[in-house]
């Protein structure tokens, strides 16, 4: 609960009342004082008068909606300014309460607008509900299955999950289902790739700041932690943190708060953070590229998500899903796949996962309607020489991290040549999200020309 009221006596007094009758109260003399504990701290509901020196209730209203908050906002008002009230509810206000206030009255009336919210929440959970239930994380494999037990033993609680796997396993689905299981459904879901921010936007699109606190900063802006208050944060491709990324990571998850860029106090949120990522995060922990600590924080549930090579009894379920799914969205009923589509299906390797899946079931679709897949295009790319190949040397040299890190940069250089440095095919080559790849090529220094250490 928020008051906002110039007058000490009454702020005091209603700050008592309510106290009294189980709120949590932050009471505060200006509407320039409410609008900074708004940015700072979770209010459910707000009580504030409606006239006041400088601005008043109605500009605190316009203020509020105008910067997309739902938080409910009920007015004080004087008998003689029930017209100055109903504007207020014109302008995004829940309700208002006429002085003298009668306890009982306003009881009610701040019970109204919190049912109000809660119903808009469940509201809003619904519709989202409804459009991630044709993304159910589908699968009858004894390896997926064993997945989706983890998922649904994690999901009631309030721990740290780390998803781990290839790009394109599902690993947001997953992480979407942790949430709507969760206590949490009816707050906000929020992902963000941490690869794809840049690196002088990390503080701020991660914890925000105050209007003024650097050039270019015109206005207040929550981060994606603020953002997922009370819910549940994806943190996706975690492992591309930076040190200083990683240290702010690990204050807000052990201690729940943190300080938004021009800010003198601390900003406390209860979110539930998940993390995914398809870097192996144990090597990069013994290699000293992630902190051990963080990786320990995020590493309470571990689930494993297997690649779809190793789950083929699944591939004829999400090729059959997506080929209606394509169908509908291309306004035509669905193939049958018949029985040779299926096993060419099964025995293709996937490189590039459920999401590759997809992307062929689609062009498919889209270039022969009448084929009923059966012209699949299941090479990742035009015919080029034998993709390099980690050597074992004569004196021996088995060091696996090593030869890995050789595979996946000679990959990554093979796919750039294929596609002339063009980042989306060079993306698609590989299977992963064009989002994914600039943090491939910065790990490996391959930023630049295609042809750069060949």
């Amino acid at each position: 609960m928020l008051i906002v009221e110039d007058e000490a006596y009454v702020r005091e007094s209603l700050a008592t009342l309510l106290d009294r009758r189980g709120y949590g109260v932050t009471a505060v003399e200006s509407v320039d004082a409410a609008m900074g504990h708004l940015g700072s701290e979770p209010v459910d509901v707000v009580l504030s008068d409606l006239r006041m020196p400088g601005a008043d209730g109605l500009e605190l209203v316009r203020t509020l909606r105008g910067s997309g908050s739902e938080v409910p906002v009920v007015i004080l008002t004087g008998h003689g300014s029930v017209d100055s009230a109903v504007a207020c509810l014109k302008a995004g206000a829940n309700d208002y309460v006429v002085k003298p206030v009668d306890p009982d009255t306003l009881d009610v009336t701040l019970g109204r607008a919190l049912e109000h919210r809660s119903l808009e929440r469940e509201v809003r959970y619904l519709r989202q509900a409804a459009g991630a239930a044709a993304e159910e994380p589908l699968g009858e494999s004894p390896a997926w299955k064993r997945v989706l037990a983890q998922v649904e033993a994690a999901a009631p609680t309030d721990s740290t999950v780390l998803l781990l796997g290839e790009s394109g396993t599902g690993k947001e689905l997953l992480a979407r289902r942790l949430h709507a299981r969760s206590r949490r459904h009816a707050a906000p879901f929020v992902r963000v790739n941490c690869a794809a921010v840049p690196v002088e936007m990390w503080e701020s699109e991660f914890f925000g700041h105050r209007r003024g606190a650097f050039t270019g900063a015109a206005e207040d802006r929550d981060g994606y932690f603020r953002l997922a208050d009370r819910g549940s944060l994806l943190l996706d491709e975690v492992g591309a943190a930076s040190a200083a990324g990683q240290a702010k990571f690990l204050r807000v998850i052990q201690d729940g708060e943190f300080r938004r860029l021009g800010d003198r106090q601390p900003t406390r949120v209860d979110v539930r953070v998940i993390a995914a990522t398809n870097s192996d995060l144990d090597a990069e922990v013994s290699a000293g590229r992630f902190r051990s600590d963080l990786f320990y924080r995020l590493n309470v549930v571990r689930i494993e998500v297997p690649p779809l090579r190793e789950r083929p009894e699944d591939v004829a379920l999400l090729a059959r899903r997506f080929a209606e799914e394509v169908s509908a969205q291309l306004g035509r009923s669905a193939p049958e796949l018949g029985a040779e589509t299926l096993a060419r299906l099964r025995a293709y390797p996937w490189p590039g996962n459920v999401r590759e899946l997809r992307n062929v079931v689609e062009r498919a679709l889209i270039l022969d309607p009448v084929g009923g897949l059966r012209s699949l295009d299941l090479l990742p790319g035009p015919a080029g020489p034998p993709l390099p190949s980690a050597e074992v040397t004569a004196e021996g040299e088995l060091n696996l991290r090593e030869a890995v890190l050789r595979l996946e940069r000679d990959l990554l250089l093979e796919a750039q040549r294929r596609s002339s440095g063009v980042k989306k095919q060079t993306a698609a080559l590989l299977g992963i999200d064009p989002r994914n790849l600039s943090y491939y090529l910065r790990k490996h220094g391959l930023d630049g020309d295609p042809d750069e250490g060949r």
